[in-house]
């Protein structure tokens, strides 16, 4: 799965939004009001969205309709892996630079989040031993 345009996100989000999958059309109106752009062009991207798995395509009559394939919280991830794979071999370096530059809010999130998987990776607790009493 490769990176997502600017255009590619707003059609995302679209589709995460919508109650049923859409059609070509139905995408472009909901477009227009703050894009000027041909119907084409937002098949084009649907198209391209669909070769990359990212939503799923359907003929519907004459036309298809579009729908999700993925959540907002799993492509998020997989872009993430993408951009740090990109990194090369120093990822820890980017991990660090990326730490450094959130803000409060994520930083709070990240540290809530690792201490949730360090809890749920914990080894349980040793059982106490039993003294037994001898006759």
């Amino acid at each position: 799965m490769a990176r997502l345009g600017e255009l590619e996100r707003e059609v995302m989000d679209l589709l995460w939004d919508a109650d049923a999958p859409l059609t070509g059309r139905e995408v472009l109106d909901l477009l227009t009001p703050t894009r000027d752009l041909a119907y084409t062009t937002v098949t084009t991207i649907l198209d391209r969205l669909a070769r990359k798995h990212v939503v799923a395509r359907e003929r519907h009559g004459r036309a298809f309709t579009y729908a999700p394939r993925v959540g907002r919280d799993e492509l998020t991830v997989t872009l993430m892996h993408e951009v740090l794979a990109s990194a090369g071999e120093d990822r820890t370096a980017a991990l660090v630079h990326f730490a450094e530059t959130a803000s409060v809010d994520d930083a709070q999130a990240l540290r809530d989040a690792l201490a949730r998987i360090e809890a749920k990776n914990a080894p349980p607790p040793a059982a106490e031993p039993v003294e037994l009493e001898t006759p």
